[in-house]
C-alpha cells in the first residue's frame, strides 16, 4: 500500500492514491485544476519507507482541486452570572476539497 504524509496549511495529512480530503483554503479558482504539494514528510511504497529531513527533496504529490466549502458552525459562549455578561459568537472555517491523483 502506497501512502504519504504531507504538510499544508500548518497541518499534516496521511494520504493515499484516490483519497479525497479537506485542507485549509487554497488560492485556486477552477475545478479540476492541478494542485502540487511539495512538502512531503514521509513516503511509503510497499514497505519501503522514506523519511525526509524535514522534507523529501524532489518529491511532489499531485492532486485535483474539487472546490471550496465551509465546515459546520462552531459556537462559543462566554457567560458570567450576576453581572449581565453574555457573549455568543459563531465561526465557520473555510476549506478546499482535493483528490489525490498521483503519488
Amino acid at each position: 500500500m502506497k501512502f504519504a504524509i504531507i504538510e499544508t496549511g500548518g497541518k499534516q495529512y496521511r494520504i493515499e492514491q484516490g483519497q479525497t480530503f479537506h485542507v485549509e483554503k487554497l488560492a485556486v479558482e477552477n475545478e479540476g485544476e492541478k494542485v502540487l504539494f511539495d512538502k512531503v514528510l514521509l513516503l511509503s511504497d510497499e514497505g519501503k519507507v522514506t523519511i525526509g529531513t524535514p522534507y523529501i527533496e524532489g518529491t511532489v504529490i499531485e492532486c485535483a482541486y474539487e472546490g471550496n466549502g465551509r465546515n459546520a458552525k462552531v459556537t462559543t459562549i462566554k457567560y458570567k452570572q450576576k453581572s449581565n455578561y453574555f457573549k455568543k459568537r459563531g465561526h465557520r472555517q473555510t476549506f478546499s476539497k482535493v483528490t489525490v491523483s498521483k503519488i
